[in-house]
């Protein structure tokens, strides 16, 4: 069958042909650089918010929302804005997304108390949230083959970077930006490199034809974020309370949810246009183990800077930026790693994301260890090179996962897909950033060991990580018994298994 023949007979393949965008990889670093911001502003802020409670007079639950808030909306929007980027135009929608990401970032930083500031930014964290499904399906859309291995290995590269340095970003910043109101400037330096993106994405990314399914189903919509919002609710006031006072919220959110997939099963059903076909689980390969290998990741890392932060901080008095600066190799090692392994994913498949695994519990392990035992003094030195081996180990996760999970997902539907894959993640690094710090000072406060409590913090990430594992390794059997890992996805060989009941 000729190529054209297959285009004509597949949707997607028709919708997929920018691939060959002569612009493609320009654009990409378009939407890397996007993806980066909205994905750095989850932990940049947690270093500046001593100063930012100090000179906007606010007290610490309120001084909370300023990092919770964001992560919140940010995790609401991601399902409903990758499913209207599907149905309308995945570049005008990331590039509003994208124009109002700059804004609220600016209306953040100008903001004359504290109030102004957690508003704003929820609002910026709900267009974070539009923006980043875009990120993925345009990968999708943009590229096929082993091309889309290798820009997936530079957006796992982005992910991994911008979840371990920013702690170290934020120092800097208030190393440099000295005074009382440098706090500000963590803001408004997403102004002019967002207004850069902006422009170089009007001239770059590829336009995306409507679809014709342009319904968006609104009850769905309903039911899935007011289940995500009950769930996410009492993990971002953990701080205050939360897992206490308002555990009930967990049942109800586990029943909208439960609501919301009888609906989309329902919806598909009649062939009606759901907002997640539910098939993306049933029916695409690697998909459902990919979402549950990154959120279970997710729920192990994500707390782990912020317990180093307040190990070395408030344990060893360091200063942001030197607590930063220990952390760093885990950053470095995930970079380099995960450019590489986007390049060997066709190649080995699950396979890397089972030594990588293995790769972060051994060097966090490691790590876990010197701080429990070795002389406090030789600290970072002693820890930099495990904490590269758990980078290096990071970046084998993060960008081959992301490849497998959506690698046969249809490009029709790659946002809304996408924004699910990263929903569960977000949900993961909520759990954990709630969890591992209330571990931290649960022992913290039995004893004031901050090692014994840094060490007890890290064996429950490690726990997390351990489950990720567990769960890799099945998937990695069975896909070597059924398929080789650099089979061609069904999208180039014009074969679409959500397709044959929809047009």
């Amino acid at each position: 069958m000729t190529a054209s023949a297959a285009e004509s007979r597949n949707p997607d393949a028709q919708e997929s042909g920018s691939g060959r965008d002569p612009n493609r990889w320009r654009a990409l670093w378009v939407t890397l650089v996007a993806g980066f911001m909205s994905l750095l502003d989850v932990t940049i802020v947690a270093v500046a918010l001593p100063t930012v409670q100090r000179e906007l007079h606010a007290s610490a639950a309120q001084v909370q929302w300023v990092v919770s808030g964001y992560a919140l909306t940010f995790a609401l929007a991601l399902v409903t804005a990758g499913r209207l980027g599907d149905a309308l135009d995945r570049r005008r929608i990331f590039l509003l997304a994208l124009s109002s990401f700059v804004i609220f970032s600016a209306a953040c930083g100008a903001a004359p108390d504290i109030t102004w500031l957690v508003v704003a930014r929820l609002a910026q964290g709900l267009a974070a949230g539009f923006m980043a499904p875009q990120n993925s399906a345009l990968i999708q859309q943009m590229f096929r083959g082993a091309e889309r291995g290798r820009a997936f290995g530079f957006f796992g590269a982005t992910v991994g970077i911008s979840s371990a340095v920013g702690p170290l970003t934020g120092g800097v910043i208030l190393a440099l930006a000295s005074g009382s109101e440098g706090w500000r400037w963590i803001f408004y330096v997403n102004v002019p490199i967002g207004v850069l993106a902006v422009l170089l994405g009007r001239r770059l990314l590829p336009r995306t034809q409507p679809s014709g399914r342009g319904h968006v189903d609104v009850p769905g919509v309903l039911l899935l974020g007011l289940g995500v919002l009950a769930l996410m609710y009492p993990l971002v006031q953990a701080e205050s309370g939360g897992l206490g006072r308002l555990w009930w919220l967990f049942l109800l959110g586990a029943s909208l949810l439960g609501v919301f997939v009888r609906r989309q099963r329902r919806l598909v059903a009649r062939d009606a246009q759901p907002l997640l076909d539910p098939r993306l689980f049933t029916t695409v390969r690697g998909y459902a183990v990919g979402a549950g290998v990154g959120t279970l990741y997710f729920i192990g890392l994500s707390g782990v800077w912020l317990v180093f932060a307040l190990f070395y901080q408030r344990g060893l008095d360091y200063s942001p930026l030197r607590s930063g600066l220990a952390v760093t190799p885990f950053a470095i090692g995930s970079a380099s790693a995960a450019v590489v392994a986007g390049r060997l994913v066709d190649r080995f498949g699950r396979l890397l994301t089972v030594c990588g695994l293995t790769g972060v519990i051994a060097g966090l392990g490691g790590a876990a260890l010197v701080l429990r035992f070795a002389p406090l003094g030789i600290a970072p030195w002693a820890t930099a090179p495990l904490l590269f081996l758990g980078g290096v180990g990071g970046g084998f996760v993060v960008s081959p996962n992301i490849t497998m999970t959506l690698r046969d997902v249809p490009v029709r539907m790659a946002g809304a897909a996408g924004g699910a894959l990263q929903t569960g993640q977000r949900l993961g690094a909520a759990v954990g950033t709630a969890a591992l710090p209330g571990l931290y000072y649960l022992v913290l406060g039995a004893g004031d060991d901050y090692r014994g409590a840094l060490t007890t913090a890290l064996v429950a990430a490690l726990a997390g990580m351990g489950a990720s594992l567990a769960l890799a390794t099945v998937d990695w059997r069975r896909d070597g018994r059924t398929r080789r890992p650099h089979e061609k996805c069904p999208d180039e060989v014009a074969h679409d298994p959500l397709h044959s009941r929809q047009s």
